[in-house]
């Protein structure tokens, strides 16, 4: 082939068609792929926000449990410093245990609605 028949060679009509038609199908396969990412890193997003509000809220009621406990714990000493026998002392102490046993199981429970709750919200699908 000299360079004049190189120049006039022309790709037929049916390979042009095929190479359009396959480039089109390649472009519209990577927008499907590139949008399902989109839709995928947005939900990874919306749990990730929704497990970082849970876990704030959990950490805030742990802390003020905490918080709650070592007042009554403190309380409790200051009672026992100022009993004047040791009936006193036992009446302190029954009382202190009775009222930590009701404190902490009221503080399981509500923790324990709080972690059920944060984990239905992360499970629960988008809608």
């Amino acid at each position: 082939m000299d360079q004049e028949e190189r120049d006039r060679f022309e790709i037929p009509k049916e390979v042009r068609s095929m190479a359009e038609a396959g480039f089109d199908q390649a472009r519209k396969a990577f927008e499907h792929m590139l949008s399902s990412a989109q839709q995928t890193a947005a939900t990874i997003e919306d749990r990730g926000a929704a497990a970082r509000a849970n876990a704030k809220e959990i950490t805030g009621r742990a802390v003020s449990f905490a918080e709650r406990n070592v007042h009554a714990a403190l309380d409790y000493a200051q009672q026992l410093v100022h009993a004047k026998d040791l009936g006193d002392v036992m009446r302190v102490h029954t009382e202190y245990v009775q009222s930590q046993m009701k404190a902490l199981a009221e503080q399981a429970s509500e923790l324990g609605q709080v972690v059920t709750k944060a984990a239905q919200d992360v499970a629960k699908p988008k809608s």
